[in-house]
């Protein structure tokens, strides 16, 4: 006999009810970060090629890409490749069967935040002083 209050439970858990963990957040912005990445390396084969074609074309696509704007996309970029490389890291480790403890996994996860952080920050500063 199925069970009457089976309809009024819900399938999963909902986004209104879900709190976000660490370790669900690093994931989503692993993936996020690996389709941004793609994006900007298309940005630098269209700086190389603005290269090949001409002086006139190099320099719209170089003053695009040296603007406040795409300084913050560049910038963004770099935050994406450091974090999609902590990550990577991280599920090294955890491809070991190191690392799985619930404490372990929060604290992987807010270092992992962390270290992309200031690896961009020392990037920026070694390459723009």
């Amino acid at each position: 006999m199925p069970d009457p209050d089976l309809k009024t439970r819900p399938l999963s858990p909902h986004l209104t009810i879900y709190r976000p963990q660490i370790n669900s957040v690093t994931s989503i912005f692993h993936r996020v970060t690996g389709v941004g990445l793609v994006l900007a390396a298309v940005l630098v084969v269209w700086w190389l090629v603005a290269a090949s074609s001409g002086a006139a074309y190099f320099g719209f696509v170089d003053g695009l890409l040296t603007s406040w704007i795409g300084f913050l996309v560049l910038g963004g970029s770099l935050w994406a490749l450091w974090y999609h490389f902590c990550t990577g890291v991280r599920h090294l480790v955890w491809d070991t069967g190191a690392g799985y403890g619930m404490t372990v996994v929060t604290g992987s996860g807010w270092v992992v935040v962390g270290a992309s952080v200031l690896l961009t920050a020392a990037t920026l500063l070694a390459f723009c002083a």
